[in-house]
C-alpha cells in the first residue's frame, strides 16, 4: 500500500487527548483505504476541535446550527483529487472532530473514547472517498457495514447494536 499522511491538530482544551488516540486515527484511515483499495498517496488532515468550534462549521456549511460530532470535508469528486505536487499524494480532504461530542456520545453507547473517535475517522474518510448516507437506504447499510468492519479490524468492535433515532445523526 502506498504511503498515507494523516496530518492532525488539536485545536482544542476542552478534552485531554489520551495517549495513543493520534495514532488510532492514523490506524483508521490506514484500514478505510485498504479496505476501498484505495493504492495511491495520499494526504488526509484531522483537526481536534470542541463543540463551539464545529457549531460554528456546521452552521457554516451545512445551515445547521447545532454542534455534530464530526464534519468531512472531501476534496476531490468522483474519484479526482488534488495532487500535492511536492508529495505526489492525493490529497483526500479535511476531518473535524468535536472531542466533546465524542466523549458524550461515548458514554451515551457506553463505549471507549477510543472506540468513538475511531468509528468518527472510519465514518469521516468513507465520506471523503464519496460515500453518503444521508439518503438512508443500502448506502447507509453499506457504509455501516463498512465502519464495523474496520473498527473490528483495528481491535474495537461494537460491544452492542444500536440503531440512531434521525435526531441523533
Amino acid at each position: 500500500m502506498e504511503k498515507i499522511r494523516v496530518i492532525i491538530e488539536n485545536q482544542q482544551k476542552a478534552v485531554k487527548i489520551p495517549t495513543g488516540l493520534r495514532m488510532l486515527v492514523r490506524r483508521c484511515c490506514n484500514a478505510v483505504l485498504r479496505l476501498e483499495k484505495f493504492n495511491a498517496p495520499a494526504e488526509i488532515s484531522v483537526t481536534f476541535v470542541d463543540n463551539d468550534q464545529i457549531q460554528e462549521l456546521n452552521k457554516k456549511y451545512r445551515n445547521k446550527d447545532v454542534p455534530t460530532d464530526v464534519l468531512s470535508f472531501p476534496m476531490g469528486e468522483n474519484g479526482v483529487y488534488d495532487t500535492n505536487h511536492s508529495t505526489g499524494a492525493k490529497v483526500l480532504g479535511d476531518i473535524v472532530l468535536s472531542m466533546e461530542k465524542a466523549v458524550e456520545q461515548a458514554d451515551r453507547y457506553d463505549h471507549s473514547l477510543e472506540r468513538e473517535v475511531g468509528y468518527l475517522t472510519a465514518h469521516s474518510v468513507l465520506h471523503l472517498l464519496g460515500y453518503d448516507h444521508e439518503q438512508g437506504g443500502m448506502d447507509r447499510v453499506r457504509m455501516r457495514e463498512k465502519e464495523e468492519q474496520v473498527m473490528t479490524q483495528l481491535g474495537l468492535p461494537s460491544s452492542s447494536s444500536y440503531v440512531m433515532d434521525e435526531d441523533e445523526e
